[in-house]
């Protein structure tokens, strides 16, 4: 498909304060969608928006980076001139193509291999589908990278393991808590790390969830994403009592200690992960009975060896990506060809019908049936030389593909339409 076109930016050159301007939720990307249906220069469209990526995919005659990034920027209030900056444009399709396998996969994300991105790939495609812009291009291509993401899951160990200390975190208290009917968890310090850990919560299965920062008013607003619960900063002691698993990322050293957690009167168990560094959760409460503590460096180790089994998994990855694009790509540039085919079947058929036709009265129903089996099967013969030769001839070289698709639409006056 030479129309197949994008626009992207990344955190991979976009400042985090930029990418939360831009970045699109499901009203924004149904609003575009929206506005573009009735663009008639634009056949299908797909928006992707992360907290890590704004892109978009459409297909179309002519480059419509400027269109598309002025109205993503009127619609986030953000001046065009500071979008231009960063986004980019990408015009050619296999570019378009490889760029948003590897975004499906998980291959350009922060986190190597996050399962998160696959999902909200998906999630965007339900968009494009439910406003009726997606084609059968984008149709093909989004189950193609559906099943190869399968594939992945099943033939490598790309998606193994959490690789980022939040996921390693949050895949921790999982397990931690399997034995323990719906744990109470309590998250403290919502910096960067602590706001993933948050985010991240909302995969497993655990509800009971509240979240605190010495700033109530970034609590709240996580909160209302979320749908966890929070609490003024000043009643932590009390969550904390009630809390079977404290994260902790608090930029102040030792602020758990032991004099003030043994004061929370643990009875069996209460447990600990501290993301922060220096440590806020001191050396001295590791030693009171009940309590487990695990700090950045026990939930980096595991996250280093799943990272390590992800990026040596990447070649299997890139191999899957190529295999599945050649197939699709192959099974584009066919259907390119189909209208010819059926066009040139419907005209042999009719020719058949008609010749039969001449000498129906003259045959009994037996005969019948035995002339039309013959002549079906007489015509299915002579219609495999031309499809087979023009197949091949478009899988060496689509140009001389489609000067032979168009002799052989001249030669039998072919409708191609019908």
């Amino acid at each position: 498909m030479k129309d197949f076109k994008a626009i992207r930016l990344s955190y991979k050159n976009t400042p985090l304060e930029v990418r939360g301007k831009l970045s699109l939720s499901q009203d924004d990307c149904e609003t575009l969608l929206s506005n573009f249906q009735k663009d008639s220069r634009i056949n299908e469209l797909l928006f992707v928006s992360t907290c890590n990526r704004t892109e978009a995919y459409y297909i179309a005659e002519e480059d419509l980076s400027d269109d598309l990034i002025s109205q993503i920027s009127t619609l986030k209030e953000v001046d065009t001139q500071e979008s231009n900056q960063y986004f980019e444009s990408l015009c050619q399709p296999k570019d378009v193509q490889n760029h948003l396998f590897r975004v499906a996969m998980g291959l350009e994300s922060q986190v190597v291999g996050d399962i998160q991105i696959s999902n909200q790939v998906k999630r965007a495609y339900q968009w494009t589908a439910d406003y009726n812009m997606a084609g059968p291009y984008l149709h093909r291509l989004m189950h193609t990278i559906f099943n190869a993401n399968k594939r992945v899951q099943i033939e490598t160990e790309f998606r193994d393991g959490a690789a980022s200390v939040s996921y390693a975190a949050v895949e921790m208290i999982d397990e931690i808590t399997t034995d323990i009917n719906d744990p109470k968890i309590l998250v403290v310090g919502l910096g960067e790390i602590g706001t993933d850990a948050v985010r991240n919560l909302q995969n497993t299965e655990i509800s009971d969830v509240t979240i605190m920062n010495r700033t109530f008013s970034v609590a709240e607003e996580l909160a209302t994403e979320t749908g966890y619960k929070t609490r003024p900063f000043e009643e932590l002691w009390t969550a904390a009592k009630e809390a079977d698993v404290i994260i902790s990322s608090l930029p102040i050293a030792d602020y758990f200690h032991k004099e003030n957690v043994a004061d929370l009167d643990i009875l069996a168990f209460k447990c600990f992960l501290d993301l922060s560094v220096p440590r806020s959760v001191a050396v001295d409460v590791e030693t009171i009975p009940g309590v487990l503590v695990y700090t950045v460096d026990d939930i980096n180790a595991r996250a280093t060896k799943a990272l390590e089994r992800r990026l040596n998994s990447i070649p299997q990855v890139e191999t899957i990506i190529e295999a599945s694009l050649t197939e699709f790509n192959k099974r584009t540039q066919e259907m390119e060809f189909s209208p010819i085919i059926k066009g040139l079947k419907n005209t042999l058929e009719e020719i058949r019908e008609k010749e039969i036709e001449k000498y129906s009265s003259d045959l009994s129903n037996k005969e019948k049936k035995q002339v039309d089996k013959i002549t079906k099967n007489l015509l299915n013969k002579i219609m495999k030389v031309p499809v087979l030769q023009l197949k091949a001839t478009a899988s060496a070289n689509k140009k001389e593909g489609q000067k032979m698709g168009k002799i052989i639409t001249d030669l039998f006056d072919l409708n191609i339409n019908s």
